[in-house]
């Protein structure tokens, strides 16, 4: 299977999935544990979600899943959030502080560094060249990467989860008017909650192509699952009226995002 697939629009926006993969080689399977084999840290539906939301957009799609290799973790290691708990760039536990691997099948050093050199790098790779050929077009490129992940996970945050969770570092990673165009609408968005750089500021992928100054600019979009989902628990199936009730807000906050980055493109400016 192909580590990732890339469908090339016209777009200044690109859209990134580093998540929905859930392809585990055999190699691997067989050393996770029951509770691992479930998966259940997927960015479930998301890249159905966005289907057909921006139709010029660029999308970049991890096909593998996170428990081979985070791809939206830093190649070194370094944690996204020191002195709270996350999970690495091969896991160890899901997202509960549950062990997956079976014991004494953890990944080594070995492991991670062939995973970064067969997964990881390749994705990356392919982000990067959407990247530079959009901005080539455009003179200015968006990545707006696409995540989700459960309303309630006392392990990594306290209470509920807002359902908007907006990432850009703090303000570092985007035009303030890219920014301000998602939480415009996020906030107009009746019977949605949202947050600007809460428990989720942008993981690394956002953190490492953000560069305002450089015209790429980048932006996490971390939906609660609650949003989307019947339930978030096993199968997680996607609630259909739940989703098209959400994709309106999705395509606005999309739309708004294109126009921004046009704007940017006619007058150069970088705020």
């Amino acid at each position: 299977m192909a580590v990732y697939e890339v469908r090339q629009g016209t777009s200044p926006v690109i859209l990134g999935f580093p998540h929905t993969g859930t392809h585990v080689p055999s190699s691997i399977w067989e050393r996770l544990n029951d509770n691992g084999r479930i998966l259940a840290d997927t960015d479930w539906h998301i890249h159905e979600l966005y289907e057909g939301l921006l139709p010029d957009a660029t999308t970049v799609r991890a096909t593998f899943h996170r428990y081979v290799i985070d791809a939206n973790r830093d190649p070194e290691g370094v944690s996204l959030y020191p002195g709270q708990n996350t999970t690495g760039l091969v896991p160890e536990t899901d997202f509960d502080g549950v062990p997956i691997w079976k014991d004494g099948e953890g990944p080594t050093e070995a492991n991670i560094a062939e995973r970064l050199r067969a997964f990881h790098a390749p994705y990356h790779g392919a982000l990067a060249a959407q990247i530079a050929r959009v901005k080539a077009i455009h003179g200015v490129a968006v990545l707006y990467d696409c995540h989700s992940i459960r309303s309630h996970i006392p392990f990594l945050f306290e209470g509920k989860l807002p359902d908007f969770n907006i990432g850009t570092d703090m303000g570092q990673t985007c035009a303030r008017a890219i920014e301000r165009s998602a939480v415009e609408i996020a906030a107009k968005a009746d019977g949605y909650s949202h947050v600007l750089n809460g428990r989720f500021k942008g993981g690394w992928t956002t953190r490492h192509y953000g560069r305002p100054q450089q015209g790429v600019h980048a932006i996490q979009m971390e939906l609660a699952q609650s949003t989307h989902l019947t339930a978030e628990a096993p199968p997680f199936a996607l609630d259909v009226a739940k989703a098209e009730r959400l994709r309106r807000h999705l395509r606005n906050i999309l739309e708004a995002i294109e126009a921004k980055a046009f704007d940017l493109q006619r007058t150069g400016s970088e705020a």
